[in-house]
């Protein structure tokens, strides 16, 4: 290996922590540690699977697919491709992330500098200063995300560690069971999968950039970049969730996740943690909005083919954001739980199906088990809401339905009947 790869990968890598992580995940790990007690660690290899393993996955998926989610979806149909990429785009996008900053820098950021604010003014200002920016793009706003990314990728590092030596409380026996089920859906959350489908594209540009043309380098680049960005992903989110499961023996105490996050901070650096960690949670909420409000409006103006212009879906989809962000944090994870466990399996078998390069050799057999794990999503997800108890009985049937799986088995079939049947015609 050469130093010039060695040292590309590692300014990659560092780069795609930043895109990876925001200040809008750092309230999933506490939460959960607190939630599940001594069963932390199973918590946290489940948790870890989605939230930083999937993401790794998706990257190099993308990578062997030049880059484009939209030409892995392809392999479904052009139709689904498109619509598919809208839907990432949109949960990416207005419909949950964008939201969850806005949210998060109320409830993070502003209640504790300034805790008689009103949580619409707050949001208002902060999606107008989002459209600004975003209106008349400037370096102001990479040149905060530079900065903020390493002072508080530190900061966190010193609390985790801190807390660590010196622990906040003794971790409670909860007697949770089904915590690593449970954890693997809570990863979902991060959203870390579907950010890698589409940062995909820019990650590739990146490692040709600096020159790689060979396929194999370019593949070793990337790979080394993402066990560089997920190993950063796996020690904040790890030691947030320890120090969460510190929290578990408290009584009587009931925190939402922000609080929890929080009370931690407090207990480790004091005020002056909790202050400095809020201006921080502003700024990264701040940049992540920022870059992600930009991206949705580039894509709708291109799948528009700029009938409606760039302004027009800016402005669109800052709305719908600050529609969605009227909500507190818990609000819009509850709201986000249905449609990621619809999106999630897509893309899990999207991205494996990828990877599996030739041994996947006809894009039937890719169709076939999308859309039934499709089908099979939007049952196990929807029938439970619409309280019809025969159907509802009829979807527990489904293998591993009460891990929250119900989906995979019909789709691991579904591939291996597709296979032969394509051979077979063939």
């Amino acid at each position: 290996m050469t130093s010039k790869l060695f040292k590309d990968s590692i300014v990659i890598g560092f780069a795609l922590f930043a895109m990876f992580f925001g200040a809008g995940n750092l309230i999933f790990p506490p939460f959960l540690g607190n939630s599940v007690g001594d069963q932390f660690v199973p918590a946290l290899f489940g948790f870890l699977l989605t939230g930083v393993g999937l993401p790794l996955l998706g990257i190099l998926a993308c990578s062997r697919a030049e880059g484009s989610f939209e030409k892995i979806a392809s392999r479904v149909g052009p139709r689904f491709a498109m619509v598919s990429t809208a839907i990432l785009i949109l949960a990416l996008g207005p419909v949950i992330a964008i939201p969850r900053t806005a949210s998060t820098t109320y409830e993070l950021g502003i209640v504790t500098l300034l805790p008689s604010a009103n949580s619409l003014i707050t949001t208002l200002v902060f999606f107008a200063v989002c459209l600004f920016f975003v209106l008349k793009p400037t370096s102001i706003v990479d040149a905060i995300g530079k900065f903020l990314t390493p002072v508080l990728l530190i900061v966190l590092i010193s609390i985790v560690v801190k807390g660590i030596f010196m622990p906040i409380g003794d971790i409670a026996p909860l007697g949770v069971e089904g915590t690593f089920v449970s954890s693997f859906k809570e990863g979902y959350q991060t959203m870390d999968a579907i950010a890698a489908m589409i940062f995909g594209s820019i990650v590739l540009a990146s490692v040709k950039s600096k020159g790689y043309k060979d396929h194999k380098d370019i593949s070793k680049v990337i790979m080394m970049a993402g066990m560089i960005a997920v190993l950063g992903l796996a020690i904040i989110y790890g030691g947030l969730m320890y120090l969460g499961a510190q929290t578990s023996g408290l009584e009587h105490v009931s925190f939402t996740r922000t609080q929890l996050v929080m009370y931690i901070v407090k207990q480790v650096f004091g005020s002056f943690g909790t202050i400095f960690l809020s201006i921080s949670a502003i700024l990264a909420c701040l940049t992540t909005a920022v870059a992600l409000l930009s991206a949705s409006a580039e894509f709708f103006t291109k799948l528009f083919k700029g009938r409606v212009p760039y302004v027009a879906n800016a402005i669109i989809l800052t709305v719908i954001s600050v529609l969605m962000a009227t909500n507190d944090v818990d609000s819009i994870v509850a709201l986000a739980g249905p449609a990621l466990d619809v999106i999630y399996p897509l893309v899990i078998v999207l991205i494996v199906l990828t990877l599996m390069g030739r041994l996947v050799k006809s894009d039937r057999v890719v169709a076939w088990t999308v859309y039934v794990t499709l089908v099979v999503s939007l049952l196990t997800t929807l029938v439970p809401m619409m309280n019809i108890s025969s159907l509802t009985a009829l979807m527990t049937y489904l293998p591993l339905h009460a891990a929250g799986l119900g989906w995979m088995i019909p789709a691991i079939f579904t591939f291996i009947l597709a296979t032969v049947l394509t051979k077979s015609t063939k």
